[in-house]
């Protein structure tokens, strides 16, 4: 009785809880997780205390994009996260084109 809240909203959003499950399996602790962009916000993070006082909002702004702009100009940026697939796999064997 005290949880009764709590258990019609798990009740409600049960589906969009577990909506990973329509994926193919090999996606699901992708989809469930956000390790990349966890890794990034860390990496920012340490960057960050190290000048400890910025001047201005523009200078710490700056200081995120040319981190940014080195992640994205390293190997690191073109590793596949998430083979797409297996997700036209059903839609070649039902139609036998990708749409």
């Amino acid at each position: 009785s005290r949880m009764a809240k709590a258990a019609d909203l798990v009740e409600q959003a049960v589906h969009e809880t577990l909506a990973y499950y329509a994926f193919p399996d090999i996606h699901w602790r992708k989809i469930r997780t956000n390790n990349p962009l966890e890794r990034i916000m860390k990496e920012i993070r340490r960057r960050t205390r190290v000048v400890g006082a910025f001047p201005d909002g523009q200078s710490c702004l700056n200081l995120a994009a040319a981190r940014l702009r080195h992640i994205a100009g390293t190997a690191w940026s073109t590793k596949c996260y998430m083979n797409m697939r297996p997700l036209y796999q059903p839609q070649l064997s039902e139609t036998g084109a990708v749409a």
